[in-house]
């Protein structure tokens, strides 16, 4: 079995020359919450020395709050605020002659347009020129993924390798004692329950039915790099191939 695992990156932690080796795909900062010019170019550079597939992640234009914080601005601000990060990043690609191979939204977006249909819609809106023969990262379930299907975009299902579930499928909120995965071994049994057995368990012990084509380890995570090289290690002795 291969599963894809994905790292948000490009972010100011500056830990992906020792990240990269242990990922298949990246997210990389475009603009909104974190990153530059300067930024975007050293960590395009690193996946390609790497051969990981490397993805634009776009969010809020909230450097402040890094993304965290839902804006509440008009649709129309949203989604220039959008194009204009993907324009920058993709210019930045084709110096590196390469193409897009997915977008992921970031942070506080990304839970919005889970569960908020208009929202959702909007950002839709905002990619649709961006998305031919680009992957969107999607959680399984969500109205983002029933929006995506309808305008044909292609989609890759993500879940969470390093964060906690409510029943309902959301994210536990950072500010919970729970919401993040410290644990290198509980990490991997997340991952192997989704990934083998379509399963993952909640908060309340609850085991509900999810889909991951992708699994995200967050970079800022404070044991991002013990958990990536555990995860490099233990899933191959399961018969698991990261790539």
């Amino acid at each position: 079995m291969k599963i894809d695992i994905n790292c948000d990156v490009g972010e100011g932690i500056v830990n992906e020359h020792l990240l990269m080796q242990h990922i298949s795909s990246c997210n990389i900062a475009c603009g909104g919450h974190y990153g530059d010019k300067n930024t975007i170019d050293k960590t395009i550079q690193l996946a390609i020395e790497n051969n990981v597939l490397i993805g634009a992640h776009p969010s809020f234009a909230d450097k402040e709050n890094f993304g965290r914080k839902v804006m509440h601005i008009s649709a129309n601000d949203l989604q220039t605020s959008i194009q204009n990060q993907l324009d920058l990043f993709v210019e930045r690609l084709s110096k590196f002659n390469k193409k897009l191979h997915h977008i992921k939204p970031h942070g506080a977006l990304y839970n919005l347009i889970a569960v908020d249909k208009n929202a959702a819609e909007n950002f839709i809106k905002s990619i649709l020129k961006y998305t031919e023969n680009v992957f969107l990262y999607v959680p399984f379930n969500s109205e983002i993924e029933k929006i995506a299907l309808k305008n044909n975009i292609k989609i890759k299902y993500e879940a969470f390798a390093d964060r906690n579930y409510n029943d309902n499928l959301t994210l536990v909120a950072r500010n919970k004692e729970n919401a993040i995965i410290k644990n290198s071994t509980q990490v991997l049994n997340h991952v192997c329950s989704m990934a083998l057995h379509q399963k993952v368990t909640t908060i309340s012990n609850t085991e509900i039915k999810i889909k991951a084509d992708t699994f995200c380890i967050h970079g800022d995570h404070e044991n991002s790099l013990e958990i990536l090289a555990f995860l490099s290690k233990e899933l191959a002795k399961k018969g698991i191939q990261i790539g």
